[in-house]
């Protein structure tokens, strides 16, 4: 199966800083991958990189097997390549349908049925009874289920959530959770930063980590939390032990 994702040797320095370095991973079409590592460990500069935002310093990203690689993030965008952000800023003075269909008119410019695919999005996201309400009177989890919904209503063939669940109540996590499960089960491919690992087992199929810039790991969820070299470097061996419990790993 051919990636929809590839990143190749990539590496991104900034002055003296090497915040990311020589990071490769594939994302196959319908699946979920997380990526992980503790606080500076690149996670983010990395995604900008990927959506356009970093021109990286070295290596190449490939994007359905075209070349991307520092193309300007609206572009990469119209290529089908969304993305959300850590910290949501709706237009608070609109109402949560009109938010999604500011989105909606990039995938479908007609009106009625950009509306038809906002309401799709809404319903997708669980935002049903806030179809008419403005953002700005949104709790964090509803702005961030939000968030989702408008990079959805442009029509993505791959998505992007950074840290989708941080700052989220525990009943908050479970709503995003089955977001995401049923985002994938429409077989959308999602690249997501995270550091609720409760979060991810359950959704990814495959989790990249990094630390001080570099991959250290990857492999299934299982297998991950088992790697020492993760477990020294971000989880810690009680909290690894705890998470491996019900997630398998290869035979």
């Amino acid at each position: 199966m051919s990636a929809i994702l590839s990143v190749r040797n990539v590496s991104m320095q900034f002055g003296a800083l090497m915040a990311n370095k020589d990071v490769s991973f594939d994302v196959e079409p319908g699946t979920v991958v997380g990526l992980i590592g503790p606080n500076g460990a690149g996670k983010t500069t990395l995604f900008n990189c990927v959506a356009g935002f970093y021109k990286p310093s070295a290596g190449s990203i490939l994007f359905h097997g075209e070349d991307i690689t520092g193309m300007p993030s609206y572009r990469v965008a119209r290529k089908g390549l969304a993305r959300t952000f850590q910290v949501v800023r709706p237009l608070k003075e609109m109402t949560v349908l009109e938010n999604i269909m500011v989105g909606a008119y990039m995938s479908h410019g007609d009106t009625k049925r950009a509306l038809a695919f906002a309401e799709e999005c809404m319903r997708t996201c669980f935002l049903e009874e806030w179809r008419d309400k403005p953002s700005g009177d949104m709790t964090i989890g509803n702005k961030k289920r939000l968030e989702i919904a408008r990079a959805l209503a442009t029509g993505p063939k791959m998505l992007l959530l950074d840290e989708a669940v941080a700052g989220l109540t525990s009943t908050e996590v479970k709503e995003m959770v089955d977001v995401i499960k049923r985002l994938k089960a429409t077989g959308l491919t999602i690249l997501m930063v995270e550091h609720i690992m409760e979060a991810i087992m359950p959704i990814a199929d495959k989790i990249v980590v990094l630390a001080h810039g570099e991959k250290i790991a990857e492999g299934i969820p299982g297998d991950v939390v088992r790697n020492n070299e993760v477990i020294t470097a971000y989880l810690g061996k009680k909290y690894a032990e705890g998470m491996a419990k019900g997630h398998g790993s290869r035979s």
